[in-house]
């Protein structure tokens, strides 16, 4: 696999394609897409696609899926909902991490560029490889945790007043937008959990219905999985959902305070 890092320029150094508009576009708009494939031996490129925007979608994901359709059907790309959801199609788009499928055409001034998302490795195309990130996601054990028993025909109880403190949490789609956005993960994602684990970390130890929050705190701690963090809010910047990660990283950093004394 090739390893994709910012600036994007530093790895390009194979000749694009170009494709011209189609005969009579009415709203001609050119795509800069980033392409390596390991099965052509080629060196990383970005090819040119420029398509009649009178006859496509109003979504970035939408001219990808033209491009694919009726132009390149090499290119490759995930994505699944259409909704803002799944996640799967995250990936860099005008320099800013996003949800090609939620990102307006419009709302991208002159030539589109798109590359994968920033330092990770990359499997093809627009597709990063996202192993490493699932294994820390797995790392944090994102389940409920309880030592009583499981109340008989009933599900565990929880107050309207705790439930709003899931709220910003819970809407995490695991997209990889805000994690790929921040310096400390590019530099120590291997063992810098990187602030949308860290988000999800804290989902569960704001719950008041789980029991294990001594244990994962001290999961947590440690000068590299929880205190890469810098505040620099990159994360926050390009979250798609409108979360705040940087937030929920300062309340765990604040229970580890709160029970060393």
């Amino acid at each position: 696999m090739a390893e994709f890092q910012l600036p994007a320029n530093s790895k390009i150094s194979g000749k694009g394609k170009a494709y011209p508009a189609p005969a009579g576009a009415k709203r001609p708009r050119t795509f800069k897409i980033y392409r390596w494939s390991p099965d052509d031996g080629q060196n990383p490129r970005y090819d040119s696609y420029t398509i009649d925007l009178a006859e496509c979608g109003p979504m970035i994901l939408d001219a990808l899926i033209k491009i694919k359709s009726e132009l390149d059907p090499t290119l490759t790309f995930r994505r699944s909902c259409r909704e803002g959801i799944c996640g799967s199609c995250a990936m860099n788009i005008d320099g800013s991490n996003t949800l090609a499928c939620t990102m307006a055409i419009e709302d991208v001034k002159g030539d589109i560029t798109i590359t994968p998302l920033p330092h990770m490795e990359v499997v093809k195309d627009l597709v990063p490889d996202l192993t490493h990130f699932y294994a820390q996601y797995a790392s944090i054990k994102p389940w409920l945790q309880t030592v009583t028993p499981e109340p008989a025909l009933k599900e565990r109880i929880q107050s309207p007043e705790d439930r709003e403190k899931l709220d910003g949490l819970y809407e995490c789609i695991l997209c990889a937008c805000c994690s790929t956005s921040c310096p400390s993960y590019w530099w120590n994602s291997d063992r810098f959990l990187g602030p949308a684990i860290l988000l999800q970390a804290y989902r569960w130890l704001a719950d008041s219905r789980d029991e294990y929050t001594g244990e994962r705190l001290d999961a947590l701690e440690d000068p590299f999985r929880l205190y890469r963090c810098h505040t620099i809010m990159n994360c926050a910047n390009v979250c798609p959902k409108g979360l705040n990660p940087a937030k929920s990283i300062a309340e765990i950093k604040k229970m580890m305070v709160a029970r060393a004394v």
